[in-house]
């Protein structure tokens, strides 16, 4: 039985009983709140592997938790899926944009939610790589220990962000597009998601710094990782 814990935060209490319900019935552990300030000292009390979290809850809202959360060393690798009712677009590109791995739109279907948890959880783990670590230039990516570091300082990344790097590092001189980005990063394919492969792309830059143009964009096509 997984035994991976999840927090949901979500000041709904049916929508929260019944993603509790869920969640326990797939076989993991779960913990809820309904309030911003509560889901981050439990968050910084003790890390869970996964974090559900709607936007709009009292306290401070999603977003909010999201930005506090990639503040700080021992939160910021914690991946998290947002939840919410807000479906426009500039909504979903923010959380993204703050760090979020995903992004489900209520009124929304279980199942799909587990899948998308599974998913997650799936790129958070210790996954069997062809390489098991790049070196060049300063950069490392140690691929079993889930650690990239540049000059010998590590970068945070999300499961998601770990995930796209490893995908492009290891077809290093392919291009590969986006269809086949969500593939193999997200596993599913979703409607109107080619964007998402996109945002995550200009954060991973981000954080590579010095590194950051080795992942190269080839226009109409997709994205390539020289080295």
């Amino acid at each position: 039985m997984n035994q991976s814990t999840i927090l949901v935060v979500e000041d709904d209490h049916d929508i929260a009983q019944l993603l509790a319900l869920t969640i326990k019935k797939a076989g993991f552990e779960v913990a809820v709140s309904g309030n911003g300030y509560e889901a981050l000292n439990m968050i910084r009390r003790h890390p869970p592997d996964l974090l559900i979290l709607d936007l709009m809850i009292p306290g401070i809202d999603g977003f909010e938790v999201c930005k506090e959360m990639k503040r700080e060393p021992k939160t910021a690798a914690v991946p998290i899926l947002i939840l919410t009712a807000r479906g426009e677009e500039i909504d979903r590109i923010i959380g993204l944009e703050l760090g979020a791995d995903d992004y489900v739109v209520k009124p929304f279907s279980p199942r799909e939610l587990l899948l998308r948890v599974r998913a997650i959880l799936r790129r958070a783990g210790n996954e069997y790589h062809p390489k098991a670590v790049f070196k060049k230039s300063g950069l490392e990516i140690d691929f079993e220990g889930h650690r990239v570091s540049l000059e010998g300082k590590e970068i945070v990344l999300t499961a998601t962000e770990f995930k796209l790097l490893s995908e492009l590092t290891n077809s290093q001189g392919k291009v590969l597009n986006r269809e086949q980005l969500l593939d193999r990063v997200w596993g599913y394919h979703f409607e109107g998601y080619a964007r998402t492969v996109d945002t995550h792309i200009r954060r991973l830059r981000q954080k590579l710094l010095s590194c950051a143009d080795w992942i190269e964009t080839v226009r109409g096509v997709g994205y390539r990782f020289r080295g």
